[in-house]
């Protein structure tokens, strides 16, 4: 699994959204930036993003996931 990839998983669910992605080994970083974001709670927000990954998180490919959800506003 690449950054490229995960990066590209996302961005099916979040076409308009600005993501970024941080792999090391089976831990991952991944910061979200997307309106569709707003007026969302954060686990919500947090339940969106990892829906993409569930398989990948499922089969141990990621098992360390930390996600930052924002809208481009206030919580940039």
């Amino acid at each position: 699994m690449t950054e490229q990839k995960l990066i590209e998983l996302i961005q099916v669910a979040f076409p308009d959204a600005q993501v970024s992605v941080s792999l090391n080994g089976g831990h991952v970083d991944i910061t979200v930036i997307s309106a569709d974001f707003a007026g969302m709670r954060p686990v919500a927000r947090q339940q969106r993003v990892y829906a993409p990954l569930a398989n990948l998180i499922a089969d141990g490919t990621l098992h360390a996931v930390n996600i930052s959800a924002l809208t481009p506003d206030a919580d940039g």
